[in-house]
C-alpha cells in the first residue's frame, strides 16, 4: 500500500506550475514569508481533499477483504480516467496564448504582485486535488491497516504532493544564489517542456493504476 501511495504521490507532485511559482516568489522583495505562506495554502488545500477522499472511501470499508471488487474497480475507474484526460491532453496540446493575453491568467496575474492574500490563494488554487492525487489517497484509504498508520502515510502523501513548494525553499535557505540561478534556468525549461512533463506523469499513473485494477478484478471475479 505504503508503496503505491508513495509512487502516485511523486506523480502527483510534477508539477511546473507549482515550481514556477516557487521561483516567482522567492524574486520577491519578501521570498521567505511569502513561500511559507503559498506552502500552507497548498498543505491546507490537500489536506482537506485528503482527509475528504480518506473518509468517504474509508466510511465504504473499501479495506475489508469481502470489498476486493468495488476496491479494485475503483482503482481501474481512476486508471481509465487518467488514462482519458491524459490522451485528451497530449492530442490536445498545449495552449499557445496570444502575446497580448499571454499574462492574463489567474495565478500569473496573482504572482505578479505578490503579497501574503495572493500567496495563500495561489498555494489553494495550484494545488487543487489531481487525480493522481485521489489515486494516492485511496491507496492509503482501501488498505487494511490501523487508523493512525493511515494517519501517517496521508501525511507523507501531502508532503511528497507539495514538495515543489517546501523544496525550493528549502534549497533557498541553503544556498540563495545558486538556488535563484538553478530556478531561473528551470524555470525556462519548464515552461518549455512543462506541459509535456504533466501529461507523461499522467498517463504513466493511469496506465499502473489500470493495469492494477484490470488484474485485481480479474483475481476478484475468479
Amino acid at each position: 500500500m505504503l508503496i503505491q501511495a508513495v509512487g502516485l504521490a511523486l506523480l502527483a507532485a510534477v508539477s511546473p506550475t507549482a515550481m514556477i511559482v516557487s521561483a516567482a516568489l522567492l524574486g520577491s522583495a519578501n521570498p521567505q514569508r511569502l513561500v511559507l505562506i503559498y506552502l500552507a495554502g497548498a498543505i491546507i488545500m490537500t489536506a482537506i481533499m485528503a482527509g475528504t477522499v480518506f473518509a468517504i472511501l474509508h466510511g465504504e470499508h473499501l479495506y475489508q477483504p469481502r470489498e476486493r471488487q468495488p476496491r479494485y474497480d475503483l482503482r481501474l475507474g481512476l486508471g481509465l480516467a487518467m488514462l482519458l484526460v491524459g490522451v485528451y491532453l497530449r492530442r490536445r496540446g498545449p495552449k499557445r496564448p496570444e502575446p497580448a493575453r499571454k499574462n492574463k491568467g489567474i495565478i500569473p496575474s496573482l504572482i505578479s504582485r505578490p503579497g501574503a492574500k495572493t500567496a495563500f490563494i495561489v498555494g489553494v488554487l495550484v494545488y487543487t486535488p489531481s487525480l493522481t492525487f485521489v489515486a494516492a489517497v485511496q491507496a492509503v484509504a482501501t488498505a487494511k491497516q490501523s487508523l493512525p498508520a493511515s494517519v501517517v502515510a496521508l501525511a507523507l502523501v501531502i508532503v511528497i504532493t507539495v514538495a515543489f513548494a517546501w523544496l525550493p525553499l528549502m534549497l533557498y535557505l541553503l544556498t540563495p544564489d545558486g538556488t535563484a540561478r538553478l530556478l531561473r534556468s528551470l524555470e525556462r525549461w519548464l515552461r518549455s517542456h512543462g506541459y509535456v512533463l504533466t501529461v507523461a506523469a499522467l498517463l504513466i499513473a493511469g496506465v499502473l493504476l489500470t493495469i492494477n485494477g484490470i488484474l485485481g478484478v480479474a483475481g476478484a471475479v475468479s
